[in-house]
C-alpha cells in the first residue's frame, strides 16, 4: 500500500488547535498565508505519497552499499533527492538571506512528518542538513556562511553531525579527535561512528560538522571545538575541488533504516582533514547543541510519523482481513477484523496517540517560532522556555510511544505482521532507532527533570500548567456535550503534573530523583497529550464538517478513557521511588 498524508487533520490542528494564524502574524512570516500553507501541505502530501513512499520498501530491501569509492544509495534515491531539492522542499524553513523560503518552523514540522511517514530512511538526510545549516548560520563566521549556506539551504550540498566516537558514545567529554591549527584552517584527525549519511552519492558535496580538540584544550566538555569539514575542498569560485582527507571506511548493518547509510568516518588517515573553526575554540559543544536540539525535535516527529504509517497499513489490513464473527454491529457474519473489539482498541490506541504526539510537536515548533520572532523580549523568553521544556517530551515520549504503536501495527496483522512482505515489520524496525537517536530516552528524561524543571525551580512547568488551566476554564465555559468529560480528564492531568513536579523538586536524594526521571518524562507525555486532546475537543466547535468533528470527539474520549490513565501509573511509580534497588551489588544482577 502507499501512504496518504493526513493533510485534513494537519490543517485542522494548525488552524484551530495550535494557532498557525498567530505564528504567521510574527515578523518575517507574512508569506505564510492560509492559501500558501494549504498549498504547501497538499503538495508535500503528493510528493510524499507519489515519490518517496514507492521507494520505501525497495530501499529497505536493497539498502545502501559501501565500496572503497564511496556509498551508493538504493535505486531511485538519487533522482528522488534531486526532485526533492529542485522542488524547494529542502529550503522551506530556512532564511531568505541564504535562499530559503522563510516559512515557519511550525509548518516545517507538519511537512517533515510526511517525509518520515512515507520514507524515514530518505527523510533522515535533509533532517541532518537542517541542523547543520542552523549551527553554521548561528555560530560561524560570515566567510563560512557565504561559502556553504546557500548550497546547503538549496539542498545542492548536504550536512552531517559528527559527535560519537567508539569510546565516547553519549559521553562527549571522552571525545579524542584532534584539531591541529595550520594557517587559516585546522587538520582534523580521528574516527567518528554512527554518522547518518556520512557519505552518499546524491549530492556533489557533503559538509561535516565535527567535534574535536585543539592541542591546548582543557579536558572534558570544556575543551571541545566545532569544525566545518567538507568532503571536497572548495575552489576559489566556490565549486567542489580536491578531495578532503575525510572518508567513510564502512557502513553499519542495522536493524532498520537500511537505505540510510550509517557511516564510520575516518578523518585524517593521511595528511589530515582540512577543517574550519566554527566560532571560538572550546565552545563547540554549545554550538553543537543548536544542531542537536533541532534534531531532537525532528526525531520526535519521526517517532509518531512512522507510527502514522504503521497505523495506515494496519487499518487497511484490518479492513480487508476477514476472520471469525465479530461483536460490533448487528450481525455475526464474517467481516473485516477492523470490527473485532480488540483490533478496534489497538487501532484507536494507535490513532489517538499519534494525534496527541502530533499536537505536542506542533506546540514545540510554534514555541520556537515565537521565541525567535516575537518582538517582546519577555514573551520570547517565555516561549524559549516552553520550547526547551517540550523538546525532551516530544523527543522521548513520542519515540517511545511510536515504537509501541508500530509493534501494535504488527500485532494487528497477526502472523502476517511477522512476515516481511506485508511491510508492517519494517515500520517497527525503522522506528526502533528513534528513542536512541540524538540522546536516549534516559538522557531526555534527565534533561527534562534536571535542566528543564529543577534548574529553574519549575518555572517552565508552572507556565505550562497555567496554559493548561486556561484550557480547563474554556472547557468549563463550553456548551459542548463532551466538554465536561474533557474537563475532568484534563483536571486529572494538571493535578498529576503539579504534584509530581513538586514531589521531584523537593526530593533530596539524587539517586531517587534520577531513577524517577523516565517515569516523569512519560507522565508528562501522557498528561500533555490530554491537554492536546482537550484542545481538540474545543476546536470541534470550529469545524463545519459534522462527521469529522464527531470523529475528533470520539478519538479524544478514547484517549481520556484508555490512554491518559497511563500517567497515573507513572505517578505511582515515582511516588514509590526509593534507592534500595540501586544499592544492590551489580554482581548480583
Amino acid at each position: 500500500m502507499s501512504y496518504s498524508a493526513p493533510t485534513k487533520q494537519m490543517q485542522f490542528l494548525l488552524d484551530h488547535v495550535v494557532g498557525m494564524a498567530d505564528v504567521a502574524a510574527l515578523p518575517g512570516y507574512e508569506d505564510a498565508t492560509p492559501d500558501i500553507v494549504s498549498a504547501i501541505l497538499e503538495e508535500a502530501g503528493k510528493f510524499a505519497s507519489e515519490v518517496l513512499a514507492p521507494l520505501n520498501w525497495e530501499g529497505d530491501q536493497q539498502g545502501a552499499i559501501w565500496s572503497e569509492d564511496g556509498v551508493t544509495t538504493p535505486d531511485g534515491w538519487k533522482e528522488a533527492y534531486q526532485q526533492f531539492s529542485d522542488s524547494g522542499w529542502n529550503s522551506l524553513a530556512f532564511s531568505p538571506e541564504y535562499g530559503g523560503q522563510g516559512m515557519p518552523g511550525l509548518l516545517s514540522a507538519a511537512v517533515q512528518e510526511m517525509w518520515h511517514s512515507s520514507n524515514m530512511a530518505f527523510g533522515l538526510c535533509p533532517l541532518l542538513t537542517q541542523g547543520a545549516v542552523q549551527a553554521i548560520a548561528s555560530h560561524a563566521t560570515d566567510e563560512l556562511k557565504q561559502a556553504y549556506l546557500e548550497k546547503m539551504v538549496s539542498g545542492q550540498w548536504t550536512g552531517t553531525m559528527n559527535l560519537t566516537e567508539p569510546q565516547a558514545g553519549s559521553d562527549l567529554a571522552a571525545v579524542r579527535a584532534s584539531a591541529e591549527p595550520k594557517g587559516d584552517h585546522y587538520l582534523i584527525k580521528g574516527q567518528k561512528i554512527f554518522i547518518t549519511y556520512g557519505d552518499h552519492d546524491m549530492t556533489e558535496n557533503t559538509i561535516h560538522l565535527v567535534l574535536a580538540r585543539t592541542p591546548d584544550a582543557p579536558a572534558g566538555v570544556k575543551g571541545i571545538s566545532l569544525f566545518v569539514v567538507p568532503k571536497f575542498l572548495l575552489n576559489e569560485d566556490g565549486t567542489p575541488g580536491a578531495r578532503n582527507d575525510a572518508r567513510c571506511v564502512s557502513i553499519e548493518h542495522k536493524l532498520g533504516i537500511h537505505a540510510s547509510p550509517t557511516c564510520v568516518m575516518a578523518f585524517g588517515d593521511k595528511e589530515g582533514a582540512v577543517g574550519y573553526l566554527v566560532g571560538e575554540e572550546n565552545r563547540g559543544l554549545v554550538y553543537m547543541f543548536t544542531m542537536m536540539n533541532e534534531a531532537r525535535l525532528a526525531v520526535g516527529i519521526e517517532g509518531y510519523a512512522v507510527a502514522e504509517m504503521a497505523y495506515q497499513r494496519a487499518l487497511a489490513f484490518a479492513r480487508e482481513r476477514k476472520q471469525g464473527p465479530v461483536l460490533l454491529g448487528k450481525d455475526t457474519d464474517v467481516t473485516g477484523i477492523v470490527n473485532h473489539p480488540d483490533v478496534r482498541r489497538m487501532l484507536m490506541t494507535m490513532r489517538t496517540q499519534v494525534e496527541a504526539a502530533r499536537v505536542m510537536a506542533y506546540d514545540c515548533a510554534a514555541a520556537f517560532d515565537f521565541a525567535e520572532r516575537h518582538p517582546d523580549d519577555e514573551i520570547r523568553a517565555r516561549f524559549r522556555r516552553r520550547g526547551e521544556l517540550l523538546t525532551p517530551i516530544v523527543k522521548g515520549w513520542s519515540t517511545e510511544v511510536g515504537v509501541e504503536l508500530c509493534s501494535l501495527g504488527v500485532q494487528i496483522h497477526g502472523g502476517m505482521g511477522f512476515i516481511e512482505e506485508t511491510g508492517a515489520a519494517q515500520h517497527l524496525r525503522d522506528c526502533r532507532i528513534t528513542p536512541i537517536y540524538e540522546g536516549t530516552t534516559g538522557i531526555q528524561a534527565n534533561d527534562l527533570l534536571g535542566r528543564k524543571t529543577q534548574y529553574d525551580g519549575g518555572q517552565g512547568v508552572e507556565e505550562l500548567l497555567s496554559d493548561m488551566r486556561a484550557t480547563q476554564e474554556a472547557l468549563a465555559a463550553s456548551q459542548l456535550a463532551d466538554a465536561a468529560s474533557a474537563h475532568t480528564a484534563l483536571s486529572t492531568s494538571v493535578d498529576l503534573i503539579a504534584r509530581v513536579s513538586q514531589l521531584l523538586l523537593s526530593e533530596k536524594n539524587p539517586a531517587v530523583a534520577a531513577s524517577s526521571a523516565n517515569d516523569y518524562l512519560m507522565l508528562m507525555g501522557f498528561a500533555t497529550g490530554s491537554w492536546a486532546m482537550a484542545r481538540i475537543v474545543l476546536a470541534t466547535e470550529q469545524s463545519e464538517d459534522k462527521d469529522f468533528a464527531a470523529l475528533q470527539l470520539a478519538l479524544a474520549k478514547f484517549y481520556f478513557d484508555k490512554v491518559a490513565p497511563h500517567a497515573q501509573a507513572h505517578f505511582l511509580a515515582i511516588e514509590n521511588g526509593k534507592d534500595d534497588y540501586y544499592q544492590i551489588d551489580q554482581a548480583m544482577l
